[in-house]
């Protein structure tokens, strides 16, 4: 009789352990729930549009949680991602105050005790060399770069949950680059390549280069991200090895920025893509190009000017990566005359398919 107490006790807890990891992983896993969403094109300013810039948000609430999904182009284009453990909190904007472009707090999440993490994505430059002897070596022949927070960008083009932003320097012979972002309301993959998965807890941006007349016929290209986040930013990438190959042919790596070791949690954010870019705007395996990535750096003093990083950090910590687009032997640039990429940024654990033996680096 002792001993069937004993298990029904132990019956009980190990119930209960169970409920409180379900209830846990309803919060975070993409695929046990949707999300519903509410788009909402510069929250509390009335028409026309602001000067200088559209301000996106995405909000994306769960069954005890939200995500808000931010993207402006005041200033380099940027992503912010923040979570709350509240399905009603929201965001204030102080237009006043934002468009002085110089003060903290003018863009607000409230309550502000109900935010879990924050973590942004600024796409500060785009760089260009001369790859005279074709080894895919940025370290020299570097071009002027582009700084995008002085590009010229056309209104959001919105449809549903995406928004299209295109834009170009002023030093531009022709061409644009764009970014579309699309939130998800639950777990699924994209029909074009890389057919990235994602779950409810996740948003794609692509990003391409369309026409550009590059300043060498050998021109090369690449990247530079900026990871903000508050105590904890994404500052180092993971490299895991994946069975995707069905989805992204001859691509087996999953690359993830991701928090310092001893932060990372399944509340984390994360930045996440595949090391492969195309050169046609309707991607194909054969017009693949590789991607490579520099380790993240600390940018203190070298943040690229964003007006949401300003009104929502008061003491932002930001990380710098390139990503560069070829590799030695591939076409160049001039050859198409167009790059797309594709990345996630998100919350909880990252998605991906493992292989039967996977490893990390």
């Amino acid at each position: 009789m002792a001993a069937v107490r004993s298990c029904g006790a132990f019956c009980f807890y190990l119930f209960f352990l169970l409920l409180v990891s379900s209830e846990s992983q309803s919060v975070f896993r993409g695929d046990s729930f949707r999300r519903k969403l509410s788009v909402e094109l510069n929250p509390g300013w009335p028409a026309p549009p602001p000067p200088a810039g559209d301000l996106l948000h995405v909000r994306a609430v769960g069954l005890n949680d939200t995500l808000h999904f931010l993207f402006c182009s005041q200033g380099a284009p940027t992503l912010l991602l923040v979570h709350t453990n509240s399905s009603s909190s929201t965001v204030e904007v102080d237009w006043p105050q934002f468009l002085m472009r110089n003060v903290s707090g003018s863009l607000r999440v409230e309550p502000e005790s109900s935010i879990l993490q924050s973590n942004a994505i600024v796409f500060s430059r785009l760089l260009e060399y001369d790859d005279v002897n074709d080894t895919a070596n940025a370290t020299s022949d570097l071009f002027p770069p582009y700084d995008l927070q002085d590009f010229t960008w056309a209104p959001l083009n919105l449809s549903g949950a995406s928004a299209l932003l295109c834009g170009a320097a002023a030093t531009f012979a022709n061409g644009s680059l764009c970014l579309k972002l699309t939130v998800f309301d639950s777990e699924g993959r994209d029909q074009m390549l890389p057919r990235l998965l994602h779950s409810a807890n996740s948003s794609q941006l692509e990003v391409w280069l369309d026409g550009l007349l590059p300043r060498a016929s050998r021109s090369r290209f690449l990247l530079e991200l900026q990871a903000v986040g508050g105590a904890y930013p994404l500052s180092r990438v993971e490299v895991r090895r994946s069975i995707d190959d069905e989805f992204t042919p001859t691509i087996f790596k999953v690359l993830q920025w991701l928090p310092p070791l001893n932060r990372t949690s399944h509340g984390s954010g994360f930045l996440q893509w595949k090391p492969v870019s195309y050169r046609q705007s309707s991607p194909s395996v054969e017009e693949g190009s590789p991607t490579r990535s520099s380790p993240p750096r600390p940018q203190r003093g070298e943040e690229a000017f964003s007006a949401l990083i300003t009104a929502f950090y008061a003491e932002p910590e930001t990380f710098g990566m390139n990503v560069s687009f070829g590799i030695s032997g591939e076409p160049f640039y001039n050859r198409s005359r167009f790059l797309s990429w594709t990345v996630l940024l998100g919350v909880g654990r990252p998605p991906w398919t493992p292989s039967p033996r996977w490893s990390s680096s």
